[in-house]
């Protein structure tokens, strides 16, 4: 007896599809519901997943400087290789040596500039208010100059309770950074003598055909992250040291400590230089007027110096990240996360750059 097509009910459909479709209904639900609840997890978890984050970076990044170390013989064997966890140790012990040596040159005259900047400071700020009042006085801004009781006096008062709850929460997020930062070195350790089983596993993940396409865009990304880490930390010191040089030159007092907020301020693209750069205005113009015109026309040259012949050379050529994309990615990053985002936006556009070129040249 031949076979007949199953048949239809009075709407035109087949048995079964009703079904089949309240089924996909059903998935496409408790799909959706499953995704929610993983945000909000991700949500509730976002610190811890912000620590992973920058340890990952960290990992990648130092990887390229790790296999070097590995590849050399151990003395006094002479045949034998670095193991993995040992060759980071090594790292670390070279990046502490570094900057211990660095603190026993910097420190002693930043301690010193920084106290006698921190006792000059209430008169440095009375000398600025003073002329800032008389120039509003001059200009029929103001009635006369306020004193520092009357401008006590005027200024808002905020109950003990809130002081209280500020210093507590100065205190706890004092701890929770070291805290953070203790956890980033643990964490990156750990990746980093995981880093090929981890790189294996993922790669596992997608199909066998597509492994060896997985493979070279997780090189790329690992020379592009190294390279920012080492492109950032190269201009911050070359900021750092040209900052200080300039500022003793020109005669501006607490150049130690200037030069270290420009080299900290340069490891932020586009906005930190800027901002880098007011409280040496500020603290040339408690001395002169002209003095703080010469520090403004000094750090306009540093900054084209360094817009038009180091960061071409260090960085474009190298992590690859076009000027568009590197605004674009701070407004997220700053916005998302403030200072911290800043940092993270250019390795994170750049990570995201490479995945999109090979997504995009696979179809």
């Amino acid at each position: 007896m031949a076979n007949r097509p199953p048949e239809r009910d009075k709407t035109g459909s087949r048995p079964g599809s009703d079904s089949e479709g309240r089924s996909l209904i059903l998935y496409a639900i408790w799909m959706t519901a499953l995704a929610a609840v993983v945000l909000w997890a991700a949500y509730l978890v976002r610190n811890v997943l912000l620590v992973i984050y920058i340890s990952g970076l960290l990992a990648i990044g130092f990887s390229p400087i790790v296999r070097l170390i590995e590849r050399q013989k151990m003395l006094p064997i002479g045949t034998k290789r670095f193991p993995r966890w040992l060759a980071i140790l090594v790292l670390y012990l070279i990046i502490l040596g570094a900057l211990t040596g660095i603190g026993f040159v910097v420190i002693p005259p930043l301690v010193d500039q920084a106290q006698q900047l921190w006792t000059s400071a209430p008169g440095m700020l009375e000398r600025a208010s003073r002329s800032t009042q008389d120039f509003l006085v001059s200009k029929g801004l103001l009635d006369h100059p306020l004193t520092l009781r009357e401008a006590v006096e005027r200024a808002p008062v905020a109950k003990g309770g809130d002081a209280v709850g500020t210093i507590f929460g100065t205190v706890f997020g004092v701890v929770g950074g070291v805290f953070r930062f203790v956890a980033i070195l643990i964490l990156t350790f750990y990746l980093l003598v995981e880093a090929d089983a981890l790189r294996n596993n993922m790669i596992r993940l997608f199909p066998r055909a597509r492994r060896a396409r997985v493979a070279a865009v997780s090189r790329d990304i690992t020379l592009k992250v190294s390279a920012w880490l080492a492109g950032q930390l190269f201009l911050a010191s070359v900021i750092g040291v040209t900052t200080a040089v300039g500022l003793w030159l020109l005669g501006v007092p607490f150049f130690y400590v200037l030069a270290l907020i420009a080299g900290i301020g340069e490891m932020i693209p586009v906005i930190g230089p800027i901002v880098a750069a007011v409280p040496a205005v500020a603290v040339a113009a408690t001395v002169s007027w002209n003095k703080a015109l010469f520090v403004i026309i000094f750090f306009v040259l540093q900054q084209q110096f360094e817009n038009h012949v180091l960061v071409p050379k260090v960085m474009e050529r190298q992590v690859g990240v076009s000027p568009v994309t590197v605004i674009v990615a701070l407004l997220i990053g700053g916005n998302l996360l403030g200072i911290l985002g800043a940092l993270l936006a250019v390795p994170t556009a750049a990570i995201v750059q490479v995945v999109f070129t090979e997504v995009t040249a696979g179809e």
